[in-house]
């Protein structure tokens, strides 16, 4: 394998290419005229590096022959550039070849890859997943052939090979949108062997001192690891011919972590290389999936497992169709990991996708590619690429897990994903009705981590739940996205009811009057919008004067002129004068999150708009009044308080707090050793102006160990 990969490499020629070329593919008539075109329509073009142009595309051809890429295949990699950067048009490839190289063409010039000239700095982070998204979000946009994907990634394999060329700070850049855009892609795609060589060249371009370190280690000890690896290999062998195995069915390969992986096992496990347990490596080949278990069962028995690194993906095969069994056992005083799997299953390991092509009647495994029709979902929708980001990063980056309804359904989810994203794995319906849950038959709450193997059952009820707190918990996109819905759904729903309520605060009119004025004048449709604009606010009331004045035979002579009334960190907007604010005991938003505000007299009282009580209140049509955050924030601070011990102490004193309108952000328990005290650490928000007043207060009914803001840490 890198034998090939250097040869690749090291051809500059047109000569050499294409002799290469058709020693992987048969010379047909249709690929010799897809070379002659490319010869035409490429003449007098050169690379960065020097070489005529028009061995780019004859090296990507052979790298897609070589990775399993059929006719069709090889004769689009060879046009891949020819529309995009010649005055070649599709017509001329229509005209020359079947539909199916024309589609595959046509796809691959949509995909118009960005320029070096207008890569985003290494430096910007952000520029950086921006120019990386927006690429992905046109490939995706364009892909209805899985083959398309192949293509590029040989395309960007052999950018990546000839790197050399360009300035360090291309270099460094395009590294790194190869391990954001084309590393996961490889790998979805089962093709591991263009997943590594991608890794280790984005690793040696973007951390070349660590790159060598490791290249170091790994040379200075090549012969050591060597001799260790073949006398396990001769073991092995010895062994398995004593269990029945038979000579020449079966076989071993050594082989030693490439360098990528090493180095995110030692970020991961912040260790040294001479730390890192598995190195070596070996494989072992067999003819049937039974045979995998007798292998592993001849291991496991002459040499110690390590148990916690056992993981049995042929039973449980991944969804990119690998299948193959991994332990990792001690051999003497080396630590060694054994991968068993048949041969079928290593030309799904290295190959993937591609294995169905290069093995005619191949009936391996095939990489599942919803998570190809999730991606391409999020990217045809109208959220910016910061959502579209955060949506499918978890899906597309993370290990994966597999865990079990009761019937035995294997479902596949991201590692780290909670109860609740089973839910929507299993149907979005289930997600958005599920109550609670049991795994392996124990109670759990919907927001547990699951782990691999769980038996997951859930509970729903008919009434649809809405989470809207929870949705940054979710690892899945498809339980991001349902859960988004359903409180942009639910949050119209609030806001419809609070417009209607602030209507018949200002008015004081009758509820079947009002939604009669707003209903027959069109304004019910986009009354929600009062709940969140005053400006919006001020021309419903303007209109829903006059037309009250038409129906009414004392006509409404006040203006109705919405007031800003200020009140520490909240603000309202009313014709009526408010003396106070208060925040309910029932939820006590924190700041920023969505309020309402009722009408109690002279005073406002304050509720978070998913409030089950403030639902209630709208729900009675309890009258309302427009309510927002101040801009200025008030300070927050760390109290240490002390507690008496004893039952409803704790409730009391929060119950204070709220009396006083002091925001509390959160609050964790340090019980002190004779259990007499409870110690409490709070983090509250305080307006500057009643600060000591309100540390006096709390002074005096309870002894205060810290006051000290937080100013600092929170503009961070």
């Amino acid at each position: 394998m890198i034998t090939f990969i250097e040869q690749i490499k090291s051809i500059r020629d047109i000569q050499t290419a294409t002799k290469l070329l058709y020693s992987l593919i048969e010379k047909k008539s249709s690929i010799e005229k897809a070379l002659e075109l490319i010869f035409k329509y490429h003449a007098n073009q050169f690379r960065k590096s020097g070489e005529p142009y028009v061995t780019h595309p004859i090296l990507v051809a052979s790298l897609v022959a070589h990775y399993g890429g059929d006719e069709e295949m090889v004769i689009a990699a060879l046009l891949h550039d020819i529309i995009e950067d010649t005055d070649c048009t599709i017509e001329i490839i229509e005209k020359n070849f079947d539909q199916n190289v024309t589609s595959l063409v046509e796809a691959l010039t949509k995909i118009v890859e960005l320029r070096d000239e207008k890569l985003a700095p290494s430096s910007s982070n952000e520029r950086l997943i921006s120019s990386a998204l927006t690429y992905r979000k046109m490939l995706l946009a364009s892909i209805s052939d899985v083959r398309v994907l192949v293509i590029k990634l040989c395309d960007r394999l052999h950018n990546m090979l000839t790197l050399d060329a360009l300035t360090k700070a291309k270099q460094k850049r395009i590294s790194e949108e190869t391990l954001v855009v084309y590393v996961p892609i490889a790998h979805r795609l089962g093709i591991s062997t263009i997943k590594n060589q991608l890794e280790d060249l984005s690793f040696y371009f973007l951390l070349p001192k660590e790159y060598k370190k490791i290249d170091d280690y790994l040379t200075k000890h090549d012969q050591q690891l060597q001799l260790k690896l073949n006398n396990f290999i001769s073991k092995v062998t010895q062994l398995m011919l004593k269990n029945g195995f038979i000579d020449g069915e079966f076989s071993i390969n050594k082989r030693i972590k490439h360098h990528y992986s090493i180095y995110l096992k030692m970020q991961r496990k912040g260790i040294s290389i001479e730390e890192v347990l598995d190195l070596m490596a070996v494989r072992v080949f067999v003819q049937n999936p039974i045979d995998c278990y007798r292998a592993i069962g001849v291991i496991h028995l002459n040499f110690k497992p390590l148990i916690s690194r056992f993981k049995d993906y042929v039973s449980i095969p991944k969804d990119n169709g690998y299948q193959t069994i991994h332990t990792t056992v001690f051999d003497d005083k080396s630590i060694i990991e054994a991968q068993v799997r048949t041969y079928d299953m290593h030309k799904t390991a290295e190959l993937g996708v591609a294995a169905h092509w290069k093995y005619k009647g191949y009936d391996g495994l095939s990489p599942k590619l919803e998570w190809l029709h999730n991606m391409k979902l999020q990217s045809d929708s109208d959220k910016n690429i910061e959502e579209m980001y955060e949506l499918i990063k978890d899906d597309l980056y993370s290990e994966d897990i597999s865990v079990f309804s009761p019937r035995g359904e294997l479902f596949t989810l991201p590692r780290r994903a909670t109860v609740l994203d089973f839910a929507y794995a299993v149907h979005t319906d289930i997600g958005n009705h599920a109550k609670t849950a049991f795994v392996n038959k124990q109670k759990t709450p919907l927001l547990t981590e699951l782990k691999n193997a769980d038996i997951v059952k859930i509970v729903t009820s008919k009434e649809l739940q809405v989470r809207c707190s929870w949705i940054p918990s979710m690892k899945t996109a498809k339980a991001k996205e349902a859960m988004r819905l359903n409180c942009k759904q639910k949050l119209k729903e609030l806001n419809t009811k609070t417009g209607v309520n602030i209507l018949l605060g200002i008015f004081n009119i009758k509820h079947k009057l009002l939604m009669q004025i707003l209903e027959e004048n069109g304004i019910l449709k986009n009354i929600h919008k009062s709940a969140t604009s005053q400006l919006h606010l001020q021309e419903d009331i303007y209109h829903v004067r006059k037309l009250i004045n038409k129906v009414r035979k004392f006509p409404l002579f006040k203006s109705y002129k919405l007031k800003k009334q200020r009140f520490e960190n909240i603000v309202l907007y009313s014709p009526q004068n408010y003396s106070d604010t208060i925040f309910d005991y029932c939820c006590h938003p924190k700041r920023g999150d969505d309020i309402v505000a009722f009408k109690k007299g002279s005073t406002a009282l304050i509720h978070h708009k998913f409030c089950s009580n403030a639902t209630k209140m709208m729900d009675e049509l309890k009258p309302m009044v427009f309510v927002g955050w101040s801009r200025d924030k008030p300070n927050r601070y760390k109290l240490i308080v002390s507690i008496e011990n004893k039952r409803g102490s704790l409730a009391l004193f929060l119950q204070f707090l709220a009396k006083m309108e002091i925001n509390l952000l959160s609050i964790e328990l340090s019980r002190s050793e004779n259990s007499l005290v409870d110690f409490f650490d709070l983090i509250v928000e305080l307006p500057e102006k009643n600060k000591d007043k309100l540390k006096d207060k709390i002074m005096q009914k309870y002894n205060i160990i810290e006051f000290a803001p937080l100013e600092d840490a929170y503009k961070q």
